[in-house]
This record gives structure tokens, sequence and C-alpha cells, in this order.
């Protein structure tokens, strides 16, 4: 019975796959449109104008990413509580907070005509699907909100730029990195300080005097708690463009693989959208009626993130026995507030004020505080960017997708405000360019790595970089741009857009490759090629330090022949790699966890280039303050590998030199909620064994926190992939992670994933095949 039950249950649930073909009458359009699928789901859109194709694009997204985009705009809002109970308390908190979903309409009313027009129509597609429904809305409608589920509120145009505003909170670290810090001021030297985050730029104080007193009280470690904060988890990104002038066909070749972690349903769909003007080809992001990174026939481009520097904390000072006011340079000055409301499924709505100060909301107020005789006498508020009422990037995005050349595509940066992002873009002219657009502070002092004062006025923001003093550039000398989230701006650079870039490891690689014998740069298939490169020049850099171990046992000394004899690839049929990371991690645990103390659980994420400076400029990380002896850099190396090889003895029980990195490093698509879900997370889950690592062009993040069973899986990597050949862009090339659809009982939910592991791309020309599915949209009443 139960089984009956169960097959019932599927067969009824599978009414919720979407209709592929036939006709579908839907109110607004004012012309037919074809919606062609090919067999991976892969959609071409057919449209008379620019308005009915979002409108078609909002409802095909909603017809295989309906749950995801609902899920995302309640995110925004604050709102998963409502359906999914107290365990999302904390985030709704910090998205009120922020006041995200309020940004968003703010933004709205600032777009030009024609931008809100397209929001608005591919809003009405979206509710066109919502008013003819499938037989059964996906399953996660009927699992969350028990005991009866919930139904897709009306989508509105909104919803789609709230999109914008997590994707900004998505790529921001600073903020993080500021807590951490600032926790680490209560521990640590201003010079120890430094060395956990070198390359600090001449002449700027390190530290600011008495920081550690200044946030006394300031529930800091709670507040990394319950926001789920995680400065280790950085966003990566790969992206280069080659000039005309270096490649077999004369015309520029341009290569994108943006970085996020892995899920599933993935980030990005994949779609083409033709119309007598223009035909737009490349990764939407359901929710969203632009073409996030593509080609629009004349013009290609690929983003990364730069990481620049756009938030600051402002440590805001309490007039003494008055709490609603804060100092300020021209006196005392009352906190904004607003009441918020937050409904929470099972349990009684959840009611609290966010306050705000004159550089941002009060982000301290999301830990709950301590009783007033306790109370902190400051509190720390958020100035940041992305939460400006004026943000255009929704109006950039979509003068981007319509740019004819690169003049036009850069003019289009102006209104991309955040986040920032490394813009590599090439023409069928044969131009590339290289830019860097978003609103970045200018600061009257400091460099924004750790909170600073807000009453006295000497740490604050100015205005914002120039558009025209931006790093852009193009047409360069060395015939190619490189965005690998590395340093951007030369040394002279006159501001500043962070202290701290990310790792150089893939940027040199790529540089590397270009400029090597063979030039794989020099054709799409090579860039391809690249793009599944699994050298670690991090492991290259780091590894003769560690192989200057003298371990006492056999195991350990096999360990190093093993090390000995690998070249640096992260193989996922060699034993090396999970030997190297396995011994790096237990590395990083006995240099730093006894000086940085409950913070080390924000760092436990090993760098290479901070490993390798310690033990060549560092010892003296290399003694374990715990104990009365003076524990060396080689002693420390040779007690690392021991932890390292009894984890993986424990673990995998068979002899070291048969070991697998795949068989640790696994990429398993996570779906928010099956996952979480006993059977479920089986049924609806899936997995592919990878090659790569943190530091190689196949970027493929390591997990090293969490049970022993799931360590060193693929938590982490490039959910698109894209070649484009500006000598026919119709012959470029692309791939996701996962599948077109994000309904689990879809053939199409991970169809792609062991093609985008093997390195297999996909072709997106329009072309019909009698395997083509065809959807016929018509306007109402026709």
């Amino acid at each position: 019975m139960l089984a009956l039950v169960s097959g019932g249950a599927v067969l009824w649930l599978r009414g919720a796959l979407h209709k592929t073909e036939g006709r579908v009458a839907i109110a607004g359009l004012t012309a037919p449109v074809g919606v062609l699928r090919d067999g991976d789901g892969i959609v071409t859109i057919r449209a008379n104008s620019e308005a009915d194709a979002a409108r078609a694009l909002g409802y095909v997204h909603a017809q295989d990413r309906l749950w995801p985009m609902d899920f995302m705009r309640r995110a925004g809002a604050g709102r998963l509580a409502e359906v999914v109970g107290p365990a999302a308390l904390p985030h709704d908190r910090l998205m009120r907070t922020l006041g995200l979903y309020r940004v968003a309409e703010a933004n709205l009313e600032i777009l030009a005509p024609e931008t809100r027009a397209l929001l608005v129509a591919y809003a009405e597609g979206v509710n066109a699907y919502l008013e003819h429904p499938p037989r059964a809305w996906p399953l996660e409608f009927h699992l969350l909100a028990p005991p009866f589920g919930y139904r897709p509120e009306p989508w509105r145009p909104t919803d789609s730029l709230v999109w914008g505003r997590l994707m900004a909170l998505r790529l921001a670290g600073n903020w993080s990195d500021e807590i951490l810090r600032a926790r680490l001021s209560k521990r640590l030297s201003p010079e120890q300080i430094d060395f956990l985050w070198p390359d600090y730029p001449a002449g700027v104080p390190s530290t600011i005097p008495g920081l550690a007193a200044l946030i006394e009280g300031l529930p800091l470690d709670r507040l990394v708690r319950d926001t789920g904060w995680n400065p280790a988890a950085s966003q990566a990104s790969n992206s280069w463009v080659v000039a005309g002038s270096q490649t077999e066909s004369g015309a520029p070749i341009l290569a994108n693989d943006p970085h996020l972690g892995l899920s599933a349903p993935g980030q990005w769909y994949l779609a083409r959208i033709e119309t007598p003007e223009l035909t737009v080809t490349g990764a939407t992001a359901p929710g969203m009626p632009f073409v996030v990174f593509g080609h629009n026939g004349r013009i290609a481009w690929g983003f990364t993130n730069t990481h620049g520097d756009v938030q600051d904390f402002f440590i805001e000072k309490f007039v003494p026995r008055d709490p609603g006011r804060y100092q300020t340079p021209g006196g005392p000055r009352a906190f904004e507030t607003r009441e918020e409301t937050i409904r929470v499924a099972g349990a009684k709505p959840v009611r609290f004020t966010v306050r705000s100060s004159r550089h941002g909301p009060l982000i301290s107020d999301i830990a709950p505080r301590a009783r007033d005789a306790a109370a902190p006498k400051t509190a720390l508020a958020l100035a940041w960017t992305a939460l400006r009422g004026d943000d255009r990037t929704a109006a950039a995005f979509h003068a981007m997708n319509r740019a004819r050349d690169g003049p036009e595509f850069r003019e289009a940066l102006r209104d991309f405000h955040s986040p920032q992002q490394s813009i590599v873009y090439a023409d069928t002219t044969g131009t590339i360019g290289f830019a860097a657009p978003a609103r970045v502070p200018i600061r009257k002092r400091g460099d924004g790595r750790e909170p600073v004062p807000g009453w006295s006025g000497a740490f604050d923001w100015t205005g914002f970089i120039p558009f025209d003093e931006l790093p852009m550039t193009v047409n360069p000398r060395s015939g190619h741009f490189v965005a690998a989230n590395n340093k951007i701006v030369p040394d002279g650079y006159p501001h500043l857009i962070t202290a701290d870039w990310a790792d150089h490891y893939r940027a040199r690689r790529i540089d590397e490759m270009l400029d090597g014998p063979g030039d794989p740069g020099r054709t799409p298939q090579g860039a391809r090629a690249m793009q599944q490169d699994i050298v670690s020049l991090g492991v290259r850099d780091l590894l003769p330090l560690l192989l200057e171990a003298k371990p006492d046992t056999d195991e350990g000394r096999l360990a190093l022949t093993v090390l000995g004899e690998w070249n640096g690839r992260m193989d996922r049929e060699q034993a090396a790699p999970l030997v190297f990371f396995s011994w790096i991690r237990e590395l990083n645990r006995v240099l730093l966890s006894d000086e940085l103390g409950e913070a080390f659980a924000d760092f436990q994420y090993p760098k290479m280039d901070l490993l390798a400076r310690i033990l060549t400029d560092g010892q003296v990380w290399c003694d374990d303050i715990g104990t009365e002896a003076r524990e060396d850099c080689a002693a420390q190396l040779a007690t690392a590998l021991e932890a390292a090889l009894d984890g993986l003895a424990l673990r995998f029980g068979q002899p070291l030199d048969r070991l697998r990195w795949g068989e640790a490093h696994i990429a398993r698509f996570a779906h928010p909620v099956f996952s979480r879900m006993p059977l479920f997370d089986v049924l609806f889950g899936y997995a592919v064994e990878t090659d790569g690592g943190n530091y190689t062009l196949n970027k493929a993040g390591v997990r090293v926190t969490g049970p022993r069973d799931s360590l060193f899986e693929d938590i982490h990597g490039p959910g698109y992939r894209a070649v484009y050949d500006l000598a026919k862009l119709d012959d470029s090339r692309f791939m996701i992670a996962t599948g077109q659809s994000g309904n689990p009982l879809s053939p199409l939910y991970g169809n792609l994933a062991e093609r985008w592991r093997d390195g297999i791309y996909l072709k997106l020309d329009g072309t019909e095949t009698e395997s083509t599915d065809r959807l016929r949209l018509i306007p109402a009443g026709s």
C-alpha cells in the first residue's frame, strides 16, 4: 500500500512538469512568440519585440524555476520564516535590518521608463504562468509551511530587482573580514594581524588606536553565529580576452567562468532571445529579464568579482543614558527607526525595531542585546554602496544587452553601481576592453580594513571614485586582459579599490598559459581546455617547503614520496591531492588555532600564501603558545602530517598510495530544502567526482569543516562556463553545472552535471532539429 501511495504521489507531482509543445494564451503579448527547447531544455525565444521576449522569458523561467524564484525573493524580503519556520529567523532579521527589499523598491522608481517597462513585461510573463499552472505545483510548495503548503504570490517588478541586491550581498566579503579583524584585535598585536593580511598599504595606520576598547561589549561572536558570515568562503571567477592579433582567426576570443557555491538547481539558466532588433544569448538568472553574461551578436562580455571594498563598519557611540540617540560631529542625533514584523510558520510573529544611523543600519542590533546594565556603549552601523536607493544597475544590464560595440558597452557601465565587477569584453570590430565599474567610496582616512569611529567624522566617505577614473582600458599592448579576482591596478593608482586583493594563483596561471608554449589562447578549443586546467600554482609554491618535513614513521615517509613525485595537478584519480590537502588543513590548525582562539573557526580555510610565509618568514607562529616547550616549524610540519595521515586512515582504511582525490572531492549539488530532509536528500540529490582545487583554473573549492566524511568535498566552482568566438559568435560554447529544470522529478534537473565536469560544452545557435520542442505563446483572446 505504501508503495502504491508513494507511486501515486510521484505521478501526481510529475504533473508539475511544464508544457513544452502546443499553444498557450498569455495576456499582454502583442504578437505570437515561439519558444523552442532542445533535448537538454535549452530555450530559444523568438519574439517580435523586446517586451514580448521579456514576457516569454518570464513565462519559461516560471515553468522551469518557479520555486527557486520564489525562494530568492523571499530571501531578499526577509520572508523565509513564513514558510520554513523559526530556523530562518536569523536570516530574516538580517534581511529586514539591511532592508534589501526596500532598497529594490526605491531602485525601481528611479529607473528609466524603458527598463521599468521590461521588468513589468517580465512580471506579466511570470504571472501568466501562475494564472494557469500545471496540475501540481513544484514539490517544495507542498512540503513547506505545513500542514497545507503554500502557493506563490504574483510576481512584482521589485522581485526581479532584489536579485541584484542579493547578488551584491553574496559577493561582498569585506564586512565579515572587518568583524574578524575586530575580534582578533582582542587577542593579537597589530603586527600579527598585519601578518595574516599582508601587502598592507604603506603609510596607512594598521589598527585604529584602542579598537579593542571601542568595541568592548559588542556581541561580535554572537553576531557572526547569527548571520552565518564566513570570511573564508571566498567568491572567485575567471575571465580573459585575447585580441585578434594573437588568435588563429584574427578575431578576439573571450572566456568566462563565474564561480559561486554549487547547488541544485543552479544559479544560471541558458537562453537565446531573438527579436528583429537584437539576438542575445547566454546565462540568464531566473527572476531577471536580462542576459547576465553572454553575447548579442556584436559584443561579448564576462564578469569576475573585483572584491572591491564598498562596505565599512562605523562604531556609533550612544549618548550617555539615552540609547535612542548617538553622537555625530554636529552633536547628538536620534536614530532613524522602523518596526518590522516577521511571520513565522508554526510560531508567533516576531516584532523588532530596526535602527539606522547616518552611516547605515545598526547591524549589531541583529544579535540579541544583553541586559541594559551590561549593554554596550557603542553599536556597529554598516555603510554599503548597495543600500542606496538610487542604484541603477538594472539599467546597466539593459544597456549592456543592447550595446552595439565596445564604446557603447563601456558607456552602459556608468550605471553599473553594485556589486563591483571586473568586466572583460570584445566586439566584432576587434576591440577588447576591461572595466571595473561600481560606486567605490572615497574615505577621508583609513583603508576599510577595520571598524572605525563614526562620531568624529574623521573616517566618513566623501563621495565615490569618478567613473572615468575607475580601472578601465582597451586594446592593451600585451594583446590580452586577465581578470581572476587578482589585483587589477598598479601600485601608483591614486584611489583605494581595496586593501585586500584575492590570491594571484589563477591569474598567474592564465598568463603563464597565454604566454607559454602552444599558446592555447589562440583558438576557442584552447580556451575551453584552459577552463579545464587543474594545475595548482599554489601547490607548486608551497609543496617544496612541505617536503622539508622529517617524519618519524614509514607512512609519513611514503607520503613524502607520493608528494615528491607529484606535478601539482589536482587530478581526481591521484592520491597526492588528497594527502596534500589533508596535510595543509592540519598544518593550518596547528599553526594558527592557538593564537586565534575562538576566531580560528573563521580562519580554518588554509591560505597557501600565508602558510608559505609562515614557513619562510614567520616562524614565531610555529610555536604553540599553549605549551611550555618551544616548537619549531619542522616539528609542526611533522605533527600536522601525522595527524592528516591518521585522519585519512580512519576515514578510508586503505593504503595511502591507493587513495584517490575523487573519493573525497565530490561535488554534491545540494537542494536548499531537500538536502536537509532524510530520504529526500537521497532521492533528489546528485553528485559527481571532480578534479581541481581552490587554486586551479578549474576552480573546485574544498570543504575543510564539518563531519569527517564530508571533508574535501567540492562546494564552490564555475556554475557557468562560456567561450565566445568573435569570428562567429554563434559558434560560441556554453555549459551550466546542473540542468535547466528546477523540478527534481524532471530528467533535466541534473542531466548536465557530468558533461560540465568533463568539459563538454553546448552551442546556443537557435538551430532546430526533429527533437526540438515547439511551444507557441499567443496573445490572450487570439
